[in-house]
């Protein structure tokens, strides 16, 4: 894997290592029918979360802060991922899911990523 994050031209260090963390995280969480893996993904201004059956290669159940219902929002970005999290939370509950498996992605668990956790975990979800 760091063989191929050197070999890409235009990536940051700062996205390289975020890539590094993410590599060896997944290669000890997996998600299952069960208990899938709650992936976050991050950018400057949005974030969404899903739910990763790694075995299906399917997602279960997924929320953004680029919904419409999200976006009407007033607040800051840690209030809307906050949001996200309830959302998801809601949606595994149809879903019929109530344990899931973290997974940062390699970003820090602060923040914006540590909101959505709490609000996942409000929402009713186990980690």
């Amino acid at each position: 894997m760091a063989i191929a994050l050197k070999q890409r031209k235009h990536l940051s260090a700062r996205t390289a290592t975020r890539m590094r963390r993410a590599a060896r995280g997944r290669k000890r969480i997996s998600g299952t029918a069960d208990r899938p893996r709650l992936v976050v993904t991050r950018s400057s201004r949005h974030i969404v979360a899903q739910l990763v059956d790694d075995g299906d290669g399917r997602t279960l159940a997924s929320a953004s802060s680029m919904e419409a219902d999200l976006r009407a929002l007033d607040g800051d970005k840690t209030t809307k991922a906050k949001r996200v999290g309830e959302l998801l939370a809601d949606r595994a509950k149809v879903a019929g899911i109530e344990t899931v498996v973290f997974d940062r992605a390699g970003n820090r668990y602060h923040g914006r990523v540590a909101a959505l956790a709490a609000g996942a975990r409000e929402g009713g979800l186990t980690f």
